[in-house]
């Protein structure tokens, strides 16, 4: 065998509770696969929780740990260090926080272990202080609430980032991307087809590909100059620009930026503008502990109160409901957990 054949990489994966499934199925998989086609274990990987017990994913499934986070620090100093930790999350991700697993990953950083992260996974690395001043990725939905809890990380809407020994992805596919790209650092593009007709996907995206639908496809909108709209709406949301301010970019008049609104939209540009500024809100109240005077603010409100007030008539309950209501529906889902 050369050099490249005999080529080996250990990794663990690290699962936080109700982490998704489906970009941990596909990191997995893409090692296996991988694996089956060099015909030896270039990749070898164990599954580690807190206390090495299983964990639940966010649909519910269980998967049994193979290590323990006190076992993982041990093995730091020894031959069973691995070469690369991955830390697996999902939903409710901000209410996990835990200083010994902070402090495991940056001595696992600074001991030359390439550390990255699934999904919501950016969310654990930077609070132990690893993402400051580093290009990172995170799922769109998270975005916000993760932008305002960690504003020195360069936090980007792309599939996965890749800045020097750190390894973010947003989840979902963009899992099987990250590790298609890390396959194909270690053994080349042709190992990384036949994985690719393994898993009948037809390319790896680039990295910088967009997390959503474009918004042509996810509005069901077609006229451009809505689009081109929109987006200067949504590029400006903590300091809302004026219908005039609007006109001048888009070189339309309110009138007829009015009317295609009204014809596209089916609703004014104004009120469409207060609706997506209200759901960058909506995110920040269930995925930070933001007070919500700083929630209005952060969406472009003059005050608490007028705030308050347009939320209940979109969502028909209160900020601090909606809030109450998220803690609510975490606390069963965790009593769910438990009793399983």
């Amino acid at each position: 065998m050369n050099r490249m054949q005999i080529k080996k990489r250990s990794l663990v994966f690290f699962m936080v509770p109700q982490f998704t499934m489906l970009p941990f199925s596909a990191a997995v998989d893409t090692l296996r696969i991988a694996n089956r086609m060099l015909g030896y274990q270039a990749y070898t990987w164990r599954l580690a929780s807190l206390d090495g017990e299983k964990v639940y994913s966010s649909c519910g499934i269980g998967v049994e740990a193979n290590s323990s986070l006190a076992e993982e620090r041990r093995h730091l100093g020894g031959e069973n260090r691995p070469g690369m930790l991955l830390v697996c999350s999902g939903i409710d991700v901000e209410q996990f926080n835990n200083k010994s697993v902070n402090a495991w990953l940056r001595e696992s950083y600074n001991r030359g272990v390439a550390v990255g992260s699934l999904c919501t996974g950016a969310h654990v690395l930077a609070q132990a202080g690893l993402l400051n001043g580093k290009r990172c990725a995170i799922h769109w939905e998270n975005l916000p609430g993760f932008s305002e809890a960690f504003p020195q990380a360069e936090v980007y809407a792309d599939l996965y980032e890749i800045d020097g020994n750190l390894y973010t992805c947003a989840g979902g596919t963009a899992s099987l991307d990250m590790m298609l790209n890390l396959v194909g650092e270690d053994f080349g593009e042709s190992l990384v087809n036949r994985i690719c007709e393994q898993h009948l996907t037809d390319r790896v995206r680039n990295p910088h590909d967009r997390q959503r639908l474009p918004l042509r496809a996810r509005l069901g909108v077609q006229n451009a100059k809505v689009l081109s709209i929109i987006e200067l709406m949504e590029g400006n949301l903590a300091e809302p620009l004026s219908l005039i301010e609007i006109a001048d970019g888009a070189g339309l008049s309110r009138r007829q930026i009015e009317r295609l609104f009204r014809q596209e939209m089916g609703r004014s540009p104004a009120r469409y503008y207060l609706e997506i500024r209200l759901d960058r809100a909506r995110h920040l109240l269930v995925q930070s502990s933001m007070p919500v005077v700083e929630v209005a603010v952060a969406c472009g409100f003059v005050s608490a109160s007028h705030f308050s007030k347009c939320y209940r008539e979109l969502y028909h309950r209160s900020p601090q409901q909606e809030r109450a209501e998220r803690k609510t529906t975490m606390a069963t889902a965790r009593q769910q957990a438990v009793a399983a």
